[in-house]
């Protein structure tokens, strides 16, 4: 699960390099949400976003470094920055509490309905014009949601309104990051995201109560820090060597990596319905991709 962030320092003639980082950034998230699913089946979701944001910390402190210190921490934006927060932090509440109860590959695929709340919320939350091709994109890809996700059965028992309802936070807190990304170094977002959800998660863990893990389960809790810190400057770094758009479709293969370690680890097989709806919500996203990207080309010409 991610959020994207353009680093500094520029070099888009080398897209092998881009392709290797994001690829990286994929396997690394997969392995994250493999291990939060193991975990969530006997620890409280509380504790897994405790230490996702507190192990975090390491990395993003290695992304201000980068970037020069501690001066980019200075914005004039702080209200943009806690609605990033909260609305980031109940994503991974809702999508980590997902991962324990749905099959992975699913549940990264509805995850990944995130790109259509996206451009949706872009018309009101920055005035961005969408044409007719991009809202029927945006319907064919919910259409292919809601094959998975199956509403009318046991929808929240399987966790689909859970994900569903993460996807649309990281809409809204997408569309926060590209108002940001104007001012403030992707560092510094970062940063004020992963230190929002430590201290909160310390507090939910202090009133809520604490299950101690044994010594291989608190690897895994550490695990999942590292990966997702990890992953997010592998993502960050691959956009220094490619565009956005070039590299975007890349990060379907999470539904491919989720598909496989779900089958390895929990013998998880999608049935017909679950993949006509991934081939649709990969499809429409696809699509969504090379309409932006040709939109771009024609701006620039």
């Amino acid at each position: 699960m991610s959020i994207e962030s353009a680093g500094t320092g520029f070099h888009r003639d080398r897209p092998l390099l881009g392709v290797a980082f994001t690829v990286m950034s994929v396997l690394l998230f997969s392995l994250m949400d493999a291990t939060v699913k193991w975990l969530g089946a006997d620890y409280p979701i509380r504790e897994i976003v405790f230490f996702r944001c507190v192990v975090a910390l390491a990395p993003a402190m290695v992304f201000i470094h980068r970037a020069g210190g501690f001066q980019i921490l200075r914005t004039s934006h702080p209200v943009l920055h806690a609605l990033r927060a909260v609305g980031g932090l109940g994503a991974m509440f809702l999508s980590f509490q997902a991962y324990s109860l749905m099959p992975l590959a699913d549940a990264v695929s509805v995850f990944y309905a995130a790109p259509l709340f996206m451009a949706a919320l872009s018309v009101p939350m920055l005035g961005e014009h969408v044409g007719v091709r991009r809202w029927t994109a945006i319907a064919v890809g919910f259409a292919g949601v809601l094959i998975v996700v199956r509403p009318g059965g046991d929808v929240f028992g399987n966790g689909g309104l859970l994900m569903l309802s993460a996807a649309a936070l990281v809409g809204v807190t997408t569309n926060l990051i590209r108002r940001l990304s104007g001012t403030d170094d992707p560092a510094s977002i970062t940063f004020y995201f992963t230190a929002s959800g430590a201290v909160l998660g310390t507090i939910a863990c202090l009133r809520a109560g604490w299950i101690v893990p044994d010594a291989f389960d608190l690897l895994l809790f550490f695990a999942v820090g590292l990966l997702g810190g990890c992953a997010q400057y592998a993502l960050s770094v691959s956009y220094r060597y490619a565009e956005v758009g070039f590299l975007a479709p890349l990060k379907y293969l999470a539904i491919i990596s989720g598909g496989i370690i779900g089958y390895l680890v929990w013998s998880e097989v999608p049935d017909a319905q679950s993949l006509a709806g991934i081939a649709i919500i990969i499809g429409s996203g696809l699509y969504m991709v090379h309409r932006e990207a040709r939109i771009r080309r024609l701006k620039n010409m």
